[in-house]
């Protein structure tokens, strides 16, 4: 008589429920674009707002589990993104398009995932960049601008923009940037190689552009605060060069505002397919 707890000769144990392995998790990553002014900054604080926070908030709605996000430049508060780049890891499958028009459905209208799509396991949002590109917008008029507050930094007087073009190429190439870097940095390197560096006047715009591998914490803006400086003195390079040898903060700029400031893009090997952000906006004046 075959026993009831078994199938034919198969063993009893046959009929316990097969225990279900969890999905491995896969590495997505996501392109980002925001307004900073509402925010302190991108690293999740225990007392202010974040963006970190609130993107990630967004992105376990649509995982349905919590995500950790890391960012390719942990902006400052007050700081834009036309082109932020995030990597985080989950077990969930989800579309690209369902990723952004999920995270989209949560974020706030300051805060817009622009791309979002799996990349391999070795992919990191700030490790494996090969450069950051960021851009100063500066409003140079008279009056001040009621579209532009929070969007570039308004200076009345008249800037010398070629002037501070020329001292600006003192920058070029790889250098102990020191008198660039705030009191609070913490890199243990103060080396840096800047590719790049652009100013352009178009009217009452002045757009500062640099590209470079990384940077100090508050460098562009105390270089952009610098180069307001010495677009004045007899010799701009000379006055620039002096400043970066010196290795001394003391004798840099003040540190420009926030709102002015834009990471732009972030480029990584072509192998990762990281796509780059659409148009040029950053601020609109009427």
């Amino acid at each position: 008589m075959t026993d009831p707890g078994r199938r034919g000769d198969a063993p009893a144990d046959d009929l316990r429920p097969v225990p279900i392995e969890p999905a491995p998790a896969l590495r997505v990553a996501a392109l980002l674009e925001y307004d900073g002014s509402a925010y302190a900054g991108w690293q999740s604080q225990a007392h202010a707002k974040s963006l970190q926070d609130t993107v990630e908030a967004a992105l376990a709605f649509v995982a349905g589990a919590p995500v950790a996000a890391v960012c390719a430049g942990r902006t400052d508060a007050g700081v834009h993104a036309l082109g932020q780049v995030i990597h985080f890891d989950t077990a969930a499958r989800r579309t690209p398009r369902a990723w952004v028009l999920g995270a989209n459905t949560r974020l706030p209208a300051d805060i817009s995932l622009q791309w979002a799509g799996e990349v391999a396991a070795d992919f990191h949002a700030r490790h494996t960049a090969l450069r950051r590109i960021y851009r100063y917008h500066i409003l140079n008029r008279s009056a001040r601008s009621a579209l532009a507050a929070g969007r570039a930094t308004w200076i009345h007087r008249p800037l010398d923009v070629d002037a501070m073009r020329t001292a600006a190429q003192s920058l070029l190439g790889e250098h102990d940037f020191s008198a660039f870097r705030s009191i609070e940095c913490q890199s243990k390197s103060s080396r840096r190689r800047v590719e790049r560096i652009s100013v352009e006047q178009d009217r009452d715009s002045v757009c500062i552009e640099i590209s470079a591998n990384a940077y100090l914490h508050h460098m562009v803006r105390n270089i952009v605060g610098t180069l307001l400086e010495v677009q004045s003195e007899r010799d701009p390079p000379g006055a620039m060069r002096r400043i970066l040898e010196s290795r001394d903060r003391r004798l840099a700029g003040a540190t420009a505002p926030a709102a002015g400031l834009y990471l732009c893009r972030v480029e990584y090997p072509v192998a990762h397919a990281i796509p780059a952000p659409n148009g040029r906006f950053c601020y609109t004046v009427a």
